[in-house]
């Protein structure tokens, strides 16, 4: 009998993280004797991996009140047309990737109206800058079941009354599979003793306008200093590259852009400046060190500061992981060119620096559940449905 499962996601890292999700269920349900049928919101590395898309949901993303409303209209209408696909032939189950304000209206339909259970797959980080408890226990009320990444979030959402499995960060996998070093600058033609920056200011539009500059003027001042070094920007979409370019020339950058795999090109550089994410994760996996900033805009900063009170002890993951500073991370107005250009610059000159970082990295990676977890994500997945 064909089952059919709903993946909801959006934003470039939720169609990667749906896209081997995908992969791990099929060959699961195989094993099984199940035949799978996977709709989804997301992207084409969903589609790549056999899912029919039901809406790209993969541009619309952004972070921030104000950032947020160019894309509000957009996402309330693809999630209308799919809405009303599955109303016509609905899912077994649904599943939802992180991409937080809309999956939970996608969550309130599966479970109000669909009458199907529901699975959150690296749920909002409410355990990190929750105002209040409202939006966790709105999710603990329409899932069947939390798969938790970060042991924290686990209990978080245990706390309020979630069912919840720690499975696990599927990134442990995943930057496993990434080549070695030599084998990265092997395939990227980078010979072993040059010095290379990778660059990686942008997966939303935003970021372009709030992050993209202020990374490339300290960039700007890293080359002053050291002129030999090349900077490496793996684009995480093609429709970026004019926008990247006209703004590398601005800054007389020597950088190349390429559409090669940001893990690749990670892993064949001696230090990474990217903006927040769960870039600065797999940067951390792949034992790289990193300088991280990130912009919202001012209002955005008003807002969150005056009127929500809000307090974000760290914004990238490596950091959340430990609840520490493992990696230098400059938010709002500490983002400034000429920080980011001197932590760069400790990284790559100051050998303990760079060996600290590394010591820390390995405490980090004990913390994250160790291998198996897309396995175990694929098997809850299918027990439960």
């Amino acid at each position: 009998m064909k089952r059919r499962i709903f993946i909801s996601t959006g934003e470039v890292s939720g169609d990667w993280h749906g896209a081997i999700l995908i992969e791990a269920l099929k060959q699961h349900a195989t094993a099984k004797g199940i035949d799978l049928e996977i709709f989804a919101l997301g992207g084409d590395r969903m589609v790549a991996t056999g899912a029919e898309l039901l809406g790209d949901t993969v541009g619309i993303g952004s972070i921030g009140a104000i950032e947020a409303l160019p894309f509000v209209i957009p996402t309330l209408r693809v999630q209308a047309e799919a809405k009303k696909k599955l109303r016509k032939n609905p899912p077994d189950l649904v599943v939802l990737i992180d991409y937080m304000m809309p999956n939970q209206g996608m969550g309130y339909f599966a479970k109000n109206e669909l009458k199907v259970p529901v699975i959150y797959y690296i749920a909002p980080q409410e355990w990190v800058w929750s105002l209040n408890d409202k939006n966790t226990r709105a999710i603990a009320a329409f899932t069947d079941k939390v798969l938790a990444i970060f042991p924290q979030e686990a209990k978080y959402y245990q706390n309020q009354g979630a069912n919840v499995e720690w499975v696990g960060h599927p990134l442990l996998d995943l930057m496993d599979r990434v080549p070695s070093r030599a084998a990265a600058r092997q395939q990227l033609g980078i010979p072993e003793e040059e010095l290379m920056v990778a660059l990686l200011p942008a997966s939303r539009s935003q970021e372009l306008k709030m992050v993209a500059p202020i990374m490339f003027e300290a960039a700007q001042k890293i080359q002053a200093k050291l002129p030999h070094v090349k900077f490496w920007l793996p684009l995480s979409l093609e429709r970026y590259r004019a926008d990247v370019e006209k703004l590398l020339q601005q800054y007389s950058l020597n950088a190349k852009v390429v559409s090669t795999p940001s893990q690749t090109v990670i892993r064949a550089a001696d230090l990474v400046l990217s903006k927040s994410g769960t870039v600065n994760l797999e940067t951390a996996l792949l034992n790289v060190p990193q300088v991280v900033l990130y912009r919202v805009s001012a209002v955005t900063a008003w807002i969150a500061r005056y009127i929500l009170r809000a307090k974000i002890p760290f914004m990238s993951p490596p950091n959340l992981v430990q609840m520490e500073a493992i990696v230098p991370e400059f938010m709002q107005e500490a983002a400034t060119p000429e920080a980011l250009a001197d932590a760069c610059l400790e990284l790559l000159l100051n050998e303990q620096a760079r060996q600290h970082t590394l010591d820390n990295y390995a405490k980090m990676r004990d913390r994250l559940g160790g291998n198996g977890a897309i396995d175990r994500v694929a098997e809850a997945v299918l027990n439960l449905l």
